[in-house]
């Protein structure tokens, strides 16, 4: 679906149904109309750990950036003021009319200078823009993360819709051969054991039927959850669990999976960023080298040039040339942490290889079991008539009705977790394999190989027209926003805080205040009578 045409869509069910209220009532239950792809792109956009990983891309994307503008020129100024007891240089600026000695001093310098040659800062480069590559792929994991729950989640409450449905007819089944029972008690066929024993078939029925329709609430809520919706919302889903076919085998899959599976990439980019970690660590064998230029005035007054205005320029070289092998420990140290970097990977590609053939023998075992149960649900639904049947004209007993009614029950239910096993498993195939989301993980590692600058790389790579890849300017305003009321809700606080703290010492000093003076009438009181007495 085109993400302009969604976001319409979604804004005509905020107005028309999200929100909505009727006269006569506070607030009527929110109600939206929803589908499996609406359900994923709604996910898409709330959800937080997509932000999250967004942050994360924005985060590596400036660190590249800190590490690209450290090869540029650099200007810095400098500024001073002093005042000393070199009579020496005073006398130079004695006050012709007082007399009096300056002894002021002011200098100002501006200093330019750009690096020549620095490979711990080239090395860095690299490591971080292999840092924004493993940013960008792991986005995309977590978006297909994302996709895979939501999916898992709408599947679920079609399968619990469904559930409900069995054991709603299951509930009438047994109420219509309690009301058959009852018939034929009443003329005396059959023996009270039988009403007896379909009213407690009937109640558990109802009971399975409860259960079941909770756990449909509880997969609508997860959903609303999982797409960014208020718990509570009531979904109109008009869908059923299908049973598509596909053409798949474990090979294609394996292979499809190890070249675009993104946390696969993600490990990738690890190695890569390891490696230019061991050139880093190299930079203490190597010089560095850079060249300046400075301009210096100083006078008895600011930013005047009376006394000095000088300029040079040049350059400058620095070669640590022994370090009593700090160098040599940090290479070591960086190859360590390459070997781990090299087994992670291998060790991602196993799982990788482990995910599919799951999903897919999963997916294979739900597609047999759809075909065997709806066998069985055909022959318990007829084997379900003839017990009635015999059961009326009796010649059959009250087990055979419900050994035959649970049966049909049993068939029916596995026949939909079939089918929601298969749609499920589908799902976990796709995320097993890579399906990409607004990425081709495979195209992003063959543009970024070729040296393609970032732009040109997710350009390369991407799946959809607008591939949301970065945080929004929206989004950083409105996270500098909460922050600032978060710190003006704390200064708030805390001034309460204080205002209460005063007004109890305040409590206190009068309440104390009070005490003595009670006390002191008191103690008055008795010197008086103590006198009276006396007399």
């Amino acid at each position: 679906m085109n993400k302009q045409h969604f976001y319409k869509k979604l804004t005509a069910l905020v107005l028309g149904g999200l929100m909505s209220f009727t006269a006569g009532s506070v607030s009527a239950a929110n109600t939206v109309q929803l589908n499996l792809e609406d359900a994923v792109q709604m996910a898409l956009e709330n959800n937080r750990s997509i932000k999250s990983a967004l942050a994360d891309v924005d985060a590596a994307k400036w660190n590249l950036s800190k590490y690209r503008r450290q090869t540029g020129v650099t200007l810095a100024l400098s500024s001073s003021a002093n005042r000393g007891n070199d009579m020496g240089f005073a006398r130079q600026y004695q006050n012709k009319v007082s007399g009096a000695y300056d002894n002021r001093n002011f200098s100002n310098s501006a200093t330019a200078s750009i690096p020549l040659y620095n490979f711990s800062l080239r090395s860095g480069i690299e490591a971080a823009g292999y840092g924004l590559n493993s940013a960008d792929v792991t986005l995309e994991n977590t978006k297909q993360a994302v996709r895979y729950q939501a999916t898992s989640a709408y599947y679920n409450i079609l399968n619990y819709k469904n559930l409900i449905k069995v054991q709603e007819d299951t509930v009438r089944a047994y109420q219509e051969h309690l009301d058959n029972v009852n018939a034929q008690y009443r003329v005396g066929t059959v023996a009270k054991s039988d009403v007896l024993s379909s009213q407690v078939n009937l109640a558990n029925a109802q009971q399975a039927l409860t259960n079941a329709q909770n756990n449909y609430d509880i997969a609508v809520a997860t959903l609303n959850n999982v797409v960014g919706l208020p718990t509570d919302t009531v979904l109109e889903i008009g869908e059923e669990l299908k049973h598509p076919a596909y053409n798949l085998n474990l090979e294609d899959c394996t292979t499809y999976a190890l070249n675009n599976r993104a946390d696969g990439a993600a490990a990738y980019y690890a190695v890569k960023q390891a490696e230019a970690g061991i050139n880093t660590a190299k930079a203490g064998w190597y010089p560095t080298v850079s060249a300046s230029a400075t301009r210096s005035i100083n006078g008895k007054k600011e930013f005047t040039a009376d006394h000095s205005n000088s300029w040079y320029f040049g350059a400058a070289a620095n070669w640590n040339i022994f370090d009593n092998g700090v160098t040599a420990a940090s290479v070591h140290n960086a190859e360590a942490a390459l070997v781990k970097a090299q087994e992670n990977l291998k060790a991602k590609d196993e799982t990788i290889q482990l995910d599919v053939r799951t999903a897919l023998l999963n997916l294979q075992a739900a597609e047999k079991n759809i075909g065997t149960m709806e066998t069985a649900v055909k022959q318990a639904e007829e084997d379900l008539k003839i017990a009635n049947v015999r059961y009326s004209a009796g010649v059959g007993t009250n087990l055979d009705v419900m050994d035959a009614t649970e049966k049909m029950t049993a068939a029916r239910t596995n026949y939909n977790t079939a089918l929601y096993n298969y749609n499920v498993n589908k799902a976990a195939l796709d995320k097993a394999m890579g399906i990409p989301v607004d990425i081709d993980v495979a195209k992003y590692k063959a543009s970024q190989m070729e040296g393609n600058r970032l732009k040109k790389v997710r350009d390369d790579a991407k799946v959809v027209e607008n591939p949301v890849l970065e945080l929004s300017a929206e989004t950083k305003k409105v996270s500098k926003d909460e922050a600032k009321a978060m710190r003006q809700a704390e200064r708030e606080l805390r001034k309460a805080k204080k205002v209460q703290k005063a007004a109890e010492k305040k409590e206190t000093k009068t309440a104390d205040s009070e005490k003595t003076v009670k006390s002191e009438t008191v103690s008055s009181t008795e010197s008086v009578a103590k006198e009276m007495a006396n007399n």
